[in-house]
């Protein structure tokens, strides 16, 4: 529901009360992944969606019973294999849908709140609630921040609100959105649980070393670094975050990274491009690519040997940056890098959809930026067999 975080938040501020389904897992081809929601108030305005129209019909009833009875529910949408128009996915996936009211007097809407205004706000934070254990714990939320504190709980349980804390704020300082499991173990009395995060962090970092014009449309932070002042202006890069004037490497070794951020090396210059790609394949970040000719990156990968790097991190490294689009114009090679920066976020093959065999909605776990080491590429996940229509619980 994080999606949609600016317009839930004016609901609560107006007071309005509302039912909002979020997808809470995605088995095989889905159009949306979890977190993907849809609201609806007490007037019937919808806002959001989770299926792109598969089941949009279907899910604007279950809030609008929701909103009438209090009670949370969990549904599940499939395809029907006796009919592809019934209410199901004909693309063939599983989704799962978590319900929950929340009317203008819910005693929940403060932790809710907390969340929405984070979100729209680009702070880090978590909403956590259960998406499978008693019925009376269904949909509770959680609101976790990054140092641990947290607003709301799961029916005075300190015991049991820690255990979940602790598990959301492992998803949030990944920027993950995803489920875990809260077993009995002795430590705790209730039922097993599963518990959905959705985490809301700051934008990841692109940084630009050199020109060209890419990143703000993929959502990135952007920031723009260069050592001569005459190329790194705001007249040049009006829609950068940042602008920096400093030696590339310099800057790099002092400013943040994490396993979200985008480097992109476009000088194509050894003095700039060597000390910063000897920095930046052994710092963490989701891609790296350098731009140049295939005689440029040969000498560029044997420089790059010569102070020391390894195979593991010259395996990291995407070069010649971007995928074969054949561009030839600034703006067709920015669109290659973002396609190839794409394609490493999510585990795509660059491929045509037309020539693949892959699932075109990858699974969640591809979802996630690729493990530090393996040159930025998602293995490709295996496609999840079809499944009858059921709705439950």
């Amino acid at each position: 529901m994080l999606d949609i975080a600016d317009e839930l938040t004016r609901w609560l501020d107006e007071g309005r009360g509302f039912a909002v389904a979020t997808v809470v897992a995605v088995s095989g081809s889905a159009p949306r992944g979890p977190g993907a929601a849809l609201a609806v108030d007490a007037d019937g305005t919808a806002i959001g969606s989770v299926s792109g129209g598969c089941v949009e019909g279907a899910v604007y009833d279950l809030c609008t019973q929701a909103l009438k009875d209090g009670q949370a529910v969990r549904e599940r949408f499939g395809y029907s294999d006796e009919d592809a128009f019934a209410v199901g996915l004909t693309c063939g996936g599983t989704l799962d849908i978590l319900v929950t009211p929340i009317p203008a007097d819910a005693p929940g809407r403060k932790t809710f709140q907390t969340a929405l205004s984070a979100a729209t706000r680009g702070e880090a934070a978590a909403l956590a609630r259960v998406i499978r254990g008693p019925a009376e714990l269904l949909g509770r939320p959680l609101t976790v921040r990054e140092d641990g504190s947290h607003d709301g709980g799961l029916g005075g349980r300190p015991d049991l609100d820690r255990a979940v804390v602790d598990a959301t704020r492992s998803l949030l300082h990944a920027g993950h959105t995803g489920t875990f499991d809260i077993a009995r173990d002795g430590s705790h009395c209730d039922p097993d649980l599963t518990v959905f995060v959705e985490s809301s962090v700051p934008p990841p970092r692109m940084l630009v070393f050199g020109v060209v014009r890419v990143g703000k449309f993929l959502g990135y932070h952007v920031t723009v670094c260069d050592a001569r002042p005459v190329f790194a202006t705001r007249t040049r890069f009006p829609e950068a975050d940042d602008i920096v004037v400093d030696w590339p490497h310099r800057y790099l070794r002092r400013t943040r990274t994490d396993d979200r951020t985008v480097v992109c090396v476009l000088t194509h210059d050894a003095k700039f491009d060597v000390p910063l790609l000897e920095t930046a394949l052994r710092l963490p970040a989701a891609y790296i690519g350098a731009m140049g000719s295939r005689r440029t990156h040969e000498d560029r990968d044997r420089r790059l040997r010569e102070v020391g790097l390894t195979e593991a991190e010259l395996t990291r490294l995407h070069s010649p940056i971007g995928l074969d689009l054949g561009a030839r114009t600034p703006e067709e090679t920015a669109l290659s890098i973002a396609a190839e920066i794409i394609a490493t976020r999510h585990g795509g093959t660059g491929l045509p959809l037309s020539d693949s065999h892959t699932p075109i909605h990858r699974a969640t776990e591809a979802r996630r930026p690729a493990a530090i080491g393996t040159g930025g590429r998602v293995p490709r996940p295996r496609a999840e067999p079809s499944r009858g229509l059921r709705r439950s619980i």
